[in-house]
């Protein structure tokens, strides 16, 4: 009786987790609430896995990660593709369309609400579940062991880890006065050892030690001047307490051990002694550095982006970016690459298009400007107007998809809710209904402009770097306007208004497709204003087949702004400066 109750609720309250993400469930006009789930941010809150399209190998461990961590009843749901190997196989696998897509959930519906599951689940089991632990002491990274433990330089409990995840590169690089560490050969500053003597600590240490009434670093064992000021060395009134104990031991130098400094009979350890050997961040105060990924499924990014921030406390040393599902380079002609599989003119534009889900309609175009380019093909004024208003529509479509996107960042459900609407109602729509739809994409960006506290929230964030070059599309013409998240925001809006304006000139929007080009040989370049910049084509022509061609996209040059406008920023400032570029990781050349 209670796991029937328990079904039936389930079953009306289905949350998924959406792979790669909801924009690539928008973008391909999916609308996940009218199917009858809502959408989750976490697979601990997901009961369906929906996996929209098909997942590159790089994806594939994370997703069998996610689906452990999913609690139990559980299902797969994949809409056009293939469930990746890292999984079991799809409970429900239907093809790319919102009607499938309903169809689908409501199957998943009754079956849960019949109680349709086992009682006694086999257990997921994945090669990447099997992750060797390691621990490590949070304070010292440098120690690591196999099994649980205490730190045996700061006593603290050891914490487990992957093994394998790299510690950051605190260049190791003690920043206190007496110990400066560069790998096993190490300068003693106050010891002086670059001066050429070769000294006894073990004899030395029990003698008298004199040292600079204004340079306490520097040390001596015989009288002297300092060799900083030329004061007269003085003794050193604090080290014969410190020779007579066998305290020495903490600075054995013979050993380069210098983990094991003294931490006094009782074996207390300050702050200060915990924290010596950490890298001193920008505030001056020193703290562990922890690698921490975000993604390749995280709400507000990109689904496919992984980002990995180094952190001191809540602040971001530095970052990257990585695409696991960008364009490859196979078919890129020139040194060091291969020419690619001779591809029909046609299935190449389907192959382009395809690859780059969040902007179809401009690779379409592109690839067959470049085709028809080589032909030698004249412009058709016509088929150019009703070309270019698809592009302006996707355009418009691109840009609410980031705003919705943008939303999830923020914490602004409306404007998920509000954009996410307006994106799927613009996705396919014809002249006349875009014009129907001017006031409600004017209404969003008047609530966009009177919603408190955005402005102060998105100003002076993610400015861009003085040094930025080869910058296109909104990032490149906010350049001169401030540069920041706040400019790229309005860019886009503005944008929104251009495009419909173009479109009302143009004409009714077309999908471009490929004119008849006949049997012919020849080279072609193509360029073409995506919603994220330029992306330029030439490719290669031979007997109506491509040979080899060559793909310059924007994301390609804006995913290298991440680490500069991620370095140095709070943490949520640096996911807000990331997402504000409008990254589309199928648009990075891998």
């Amino acid at each position: 009786m209670l796991q029937r109750l328990v079904s039936r609720a389930l079953a009306h309250n289905l949350g998924c987790l959406v792979v790669p993400g909801p924009e690539i469930a928008l973008a391909h006009g999916l609308d996940v609430t009218a199917a009858g789930m809502r959408t989750s941010n976490t697979p601990r809150d997901a009961s369906v896995l929906l996996i929209v399209g098909e997942l590159s190998e790089k994806m594939s461990d994370a997703v069998a990660v996610l689906y452990a961590q999913m609690p139990r009843p559980r299902a797969i749901l994949m809409v056009g593709g293939q469930a990746p190997s890292t999984l079991p196989g799809a409970d429900i696998s239907v093809g790319l369309s919102q009607e499938k897509l309903t169809e689908a959930v409501g199957k998943l519906q009754r079956a849960l609400a019949d109680g349709a599951f086992t009682d006694s689940p086999e257990d997921f089991d994945a090669d990447v579940l099997h992750a060797k632990i390691e621990y490590v002491c949070p304070m010292h990274p440098e120690v690591v062991k196999d099994e649980p433990g205490s730190c045996p330089k700061c006593g603290m409990d050891l914490v487990a880890r992957e093994a394998g995840e790299s510690t950051p590169d605190h260049d190791h690089e003690h920043h206190h006065d007496e110990h400066q560490h560069h790998g096993p050969e190490h300068e003693h500053d106050y010891h002086d050892h670059g001066d050429g003597n070769e000294h006894d600590h073990s004899q030395e240490n029990t003698g008298t030690e004199y040292t600079c009434p204004m340079h306490p670093e520097i040390v001596r064992y015989e009288p002297g001047s300092c060799p900083k000021c030329g004061m007269d060395l003085v003794v050193r009134e604090d080290a014969e307490d410190e020779g007579d104990s066998d305290e020495s031991a903490a600075h054995d130098h013979e050993g380069y051990d210098h983990g094991g400094h003294d931490h006094g009979a009782s074996g207390f350890m300050s702050m200060i002694e915990v924290t010596k050997d950490l890298p001193r961040s920008a505030d001056g105060l020193q703290m562990d550095w922890l690698e921490v990924p975000f993604g390749p499924v995280f709400p507000g990014l990109p689904g496919g982006l992984k980002l990995t921030l180094t952190l001191d406390g809540d602040g971001v040393t530095e970052g990257l970016a990585t695409s696991l599902v960008g364009i490859t380079t196979e078919g890129e002609e020139g040194e060091g690459s291969q020419e690619s599989e001779e591809m029909n003119a046609d299935t190449f534009i389907e192959h382009l298009s395809s690859a780059v889900p969040l902007a179809p309609v401009s690779y379409r175009l592109l690839a067959c400007l470049a085709i028809e380019k080589a032909t030698g093909l004249s412009d058709d004024q016509a088929l150019t107007q009703a070309r270019n208003s698809a592009l302006e529509r996707e355009r418009i479509g691109s840009h609410l998809g980031w705003l919705a996107q943008s939303g999830r960042q923020l914490g602004f459900a409306w404007l998920t809710q509000q954009a996410s609407t307006l994106q799927l109602q613009v996705r396919e729509a014809d002249r006349d209904r875009l014009v129907a739809l001017e006031p409600s994409l004017r209404a969003l960006g008047a609530r966009l402009e009177r919603t408190p506290l955005l402005k102060s929230r998105l100003k002076g964030i993610g400015v861009l770097p003085a040094d930025s070059y080869d910058l296109r599309g909104p990032v490149s013409r906010t350049a001169e306007e401030g540069g920041d998240a706040w400019a790229r925001l309005w860019q886009r809006l503005a944008e929104v208004t251009a495009s419909l304006d173009l479109i009302k000139a143009s004409g009714e929007p077309e999908l471009p497709s490929l004119r008849d080009i006949g049997d012919v040989s020849g080279t072609g370049e193509a360029t073409v204003d995506t919603p994220r910049g330029e992306a330029r084509l030439s490719l290669k022509l031979e007997h109506g087949k491509v040979k080899s061609y060559k793909l310059d996209t924007a994301c390609s040059h804006h995913i290298d702004l991440v680490p500069k406008l991620v370095e140095g920023q709070e943490l949520g400032d640096a996911l807000l400066a990331a997402g504000s570029l409008d990254l589309s990781p199928w648009e990075v050349i891998s």
